[in-house]
């Protein structure tokens, strides 16, 4: 074999070694997630090459006359989206991965609660928990929920 295609073999394979790679990383972060606080379980999925969340479970204790699975989005400033179930609803979208910092930047997460929209910024940390970090234009300002994997 030609030492010239040999090399070209080996820089291939390294390239797409670095790539599956470079993608396995950044999948690490689908799957079901719940809030270190207990309070709501989403599941991350990926759409062609961004992270969106949806809510599975969420605690519904403040209100036992309102069962989760009839809680609708009634802070949403828009009166047509009202009457959209929490349960299944996605909250977060666009969120793509840098891999150049091993984190996930460029989402918008919606509240809830609020109804609003904040920027979102996500990492995974050493111990495997997942930070998210939702704020306004400047990341130092926001709040950081952290979840844990469900299994």
């Amino acid at each position: 074999m030609n030492i010239k295609y040999l090399f070209l073999d080996l820089l291939i394979s390294f390239y797409a070694g670095s790539i599956g790679s470079a993608n396995s990383i950044s999948d690490q972060i689908i799957g079901k997630w719940m809030s270190t606080a207990e309070n709501i379980t989403v599941l991350v999925f990926k759409e062609g090459d961004q992270y969106n969340a949806k809510v599975l479970w969420f605690n519904d204790s403040d209100d036992r006359t309102r069962p989760m699975i009839t809680r609708t989005d009634q802070q949403n400033p828009d009166p047509a989206l009202r009457n959209r179930k929490i349960i299944g609803l996605e909250i977060l979208r666009n969120l793509k991965f840098n891999a150049s910092i091993n984190r996930w930047e460029k989402g918008i997460i919606y509240d809830v609660r609020t109804g609003r929209e904040w920027n979102l910024s996500a990492l995974l940390t050493k111990n495997g928990m997942l930070e998210v970090k939702g704020f306004w234009h400047f990341e130092f300002m926001g709040q950081t929920m952290t979840f844990k994997r469900v299994k």
